[in-house]
């Protein structure tokens, strides 16, 4: 994000479209999530929707956002599947805990899988949130499990 802000307190050029785009679908969302009535309805539109943007994706993002989607549902079925800025996320107590980053999204060479402050990662005085995912090996997967039980923990 390159910002530029005047002194009237205006900024210009402020956000690439890319990001205009990912605003516009997290207003989006928080609009839809609004109107749903009843939390068993509204869980199941959730998690559709996340299946769907992960359905949009280009294969190689798609692939890796199965796989993790999986992942986290079987160690951690509690966690609410969601959408965060368009891309599928994972709640705990209504605050996104982890989301994936398809590489398409904001043209990046790789996917990440990023975990929010929910996220039971704490390690010391300093310890990584986010993760780069280029492909799911045996060893990544674990890994990634791994961290899903940790974060929820």
């Amino acid at each position: 994000m390159s910002s530029t802000t005047s002194t009237s307190g205006s900024t210009t050029d402020t956000f690439t479209a890319d990001e205009r785009a990912a605003m516009k679908e997290r207003a989006a969302e928080l609009k839809a999530q609004s109107g749903r009535a009843g939390k068993a309805a509204k869980a199941a539109d959730l998690e559709a929707e996340v299946l769907a943007k992960i359905a949009e994706m280009p294969d190689d993002d798609r692939v890796i956002a199965e796989r993790i989607h999986a992942i986290v549902r079987a160690e951690a079925p509690d966690l609410a599947p969601r959408t965060w800025y368009g891309m599928p996320a994972y709640a705990k107590d209504g605050k996104v805990l982890c989301f994936f980053k398809a590489a398409a999204k904001f043209k990046t060479r790789y996917a990440i899988l990023g975990f929010e402050e929910p996220a039971a990662l704490d390690d010391g005085p300093m310890w990584p949130t986010s993760y780069a995912v280029t492909e799911l090996t045996d060893e990544v997967e674990e890994a990634i499990a791994a961290l899903i039980r940790r974060a929820v923990a």
